[in-house]
């Protein structure tokens, strides 16, 4: 996609609950942008990429093949550009699980968002909360042409995902 290899340095997943989301990437005043999708199919879900505005600049300077840094502001075209990303992250991993459950899980359109991290997390927070305390958070560190771009990939299913996985890998 960005005409150089990238490949993920240190991956982490780790179940948090849900009210400390916010304070994994820095609390919920930090300036974050954020690339949501929902998940739909088998069950429903929601899957969030968080980052500080200097590593997503720094990603959309990657993906148009610019020198890390000329990106400062999140234009049409660099929303545009993250939101790809997004839904190649978020299909890839969905299309992982479902190859290992033969569940049928579909990623949403990506929705950008540059705000506060509280702000990008209340409504996922809130749906997620409704029936459950606890959810999976990914941390991954990519590395391309020695650049180090860390961030934070949630994967938030929902209760009836949740389930769902457990059911079909008790099956497979």
């Amino acid at each position: 996609m960005i005409g150089q290899d990238i490949e993920v340095s240190s991956f982490g997943l780790r179940r948090i609950p849900v009210v400390d989301i916010a304070s994994i990437v820095g609390g919920p005043e930090v300036t974050s942008i954020g690339i949501y999708l929902t998940v739909s199919g088998s069950a429903e879900g929601h899957l969030m990429l968080m980052y500080e505005p200097s590593i997503a600049f720094a990603f959309v300077d990657l993906l148009m093949g610019q020198p890390i840094g000329t990106t400062q502001e999140l234009g049409e075209m660099e929303r545009s550009a993250l939101g790809e990303m997004g839904n190649v992250i978020g299909a890839f991993f969905l299309n992982a699980i479902a190859d290992a459950t033969d569940l049928d899980l579909r990623p949403s359109p990506p929705a950008v968002m540059a705000d506060m991290a509280g702000a990008l997390l209340d409504i996922v927070t809130a749906d997620i909360l409704l029936t459950q305390d606890e959810t999976y958070l990914a941390e991954a560190t990519f590395l391309t042409e020695g650049h180090d771009i860390s961030g934070v990939f949630m994967v938030m299913p929902t209760e009836e995902l949740l389930d769902a996985l457990l059911t079909a890998t008790k099956a497979a």
